[in-house]
This record gives structure tokens, C-alpha cells and sequence, in this order.
């Protein structure tokens, strides 16, 4: 299913590529207990490395080709997400107006993301708090990644959320 498995601070990030096509298929945050697996081919080592530089590093850019997936209003919201910068958050419903849609609608397309990380769904936040992050919401693992990588971008943002 993954073509390598990183460590990261809240767990394991699983990355998919599609070697034949040229591009990374999916970036998937993972709990501690899946294991670190090597990059199967140059371009999930090439995904890897550059997850690792963020990870490290929140000013390290992504250079990745992403697979051409997504509806045309996902698309759009996914753009408008990759133009948030770092160490700021927009809600849902700013980025629903930004878009030609509906807060809900933003909210779907940001937990269909299937490239976190690279195009940064976690600064995305709800009106009143930190909202939902990969269609969780609540205190469990996927709230606690939102946490940390807004934190990794910003220490007083993610203490604010």
C-alpha cells in the first residue's frame, strides 16, 4: 500500500506513489505502531526526503508532482490552501469565500486532501477553534497531528487553538 513509511514527532507518514506515472499518489498520517518501511523507488525517496526536511524544518519547501486527482472545487480549495502561509490559518469560511462555496464544503475538501503536508490542510481551522483535520474531529490522533504541525509552523498559533 506504501511505497516508504516515515517517522514523524505524532507518529508515521505512509506515502504512495505511482512510479510509472511519475507522481506521488497519496500521503497518509499513520500511528506509531506501522513501521518504518524504505522508499521503494526513487521517487517515493525523493517524497521521503523532502517529508523529513519539513518535518525537521517547517520552512522547507515540497517539490513534488502530486497526482491529478480531485473534483474542480476541490482543486480550487486545495490551491487556496497551498497559498495560506506558514504560520497562519484561515477558517473554513473564509476559505469558503475565497472559493465560490460553502464552509461545509471546504471542510469536505480539506479531509479529502490525499497530499497533507504538502498542500496544508491543517491550516484550516473552524470560526471557533481548531475544527476537524482528515474527517476526525475531537482529542484523538488526528487532532493531535493538526496540533503539532500547526505548532511546528507557529508556537503561538497552535498555543492560541
Amino acid at each position: 500500500m506504501y511505497n516508504a513509511v516515515v517517522s514523524a514527532p505524532f507518529g508515521k507518514v505512509g506515502i504512495g506513489v505511482d512510479a510509472a506515472a511519475g507522481c506521488v499518489r497519496a500521503i497518509v498520517y499513520l500511528e506509531d505502531s506501522v513501521g518504518v518501511m524504505a522508499p521503494d523507488s526513487a521517487l517515493a525517496e525523493r517524497a521521503a526526503r523532502q517529508i523529513e526536511r519539513y518535518l525537521a524544518n517547517a520552512a522547507a519547501p515540497f517539490e513534488l508532482p502530486l497526482a491529478d486527482v480531485g473534483t474542480p472545487f476541490q482543486r480550487r480549495v486545495w490551491q487556496a490552501m497551498c497559498e495560506i502561509p506558514r504560520g497562519s490559518v484561515l477558517t473554513y469560511g473564509a476559505l469558503a469565500q475565497q472559493v465560490g462555496g460553502v464552509p461545509r464544503a471546504v471542510g469536505q475538501a480539506c479531509g479529502d486532501n490525499p497530499f497533507p503536508l504538502v498542500i496544508p490542510c491543517h491550516r484550516v481551522v473552524a470560526a471557533n477553534g481548531l475544527g476537524g483535520f482528515s474527517h476526525h474531529a475531537g482529542d484523538g490522533f488526528y487532532p493531535r497531528v493538526k496540533r503539532w504541525l500547526l505548532a511546528h509552523e507557529s508556537n503561538q498559533l497552535a498555543l492560541a487553538l
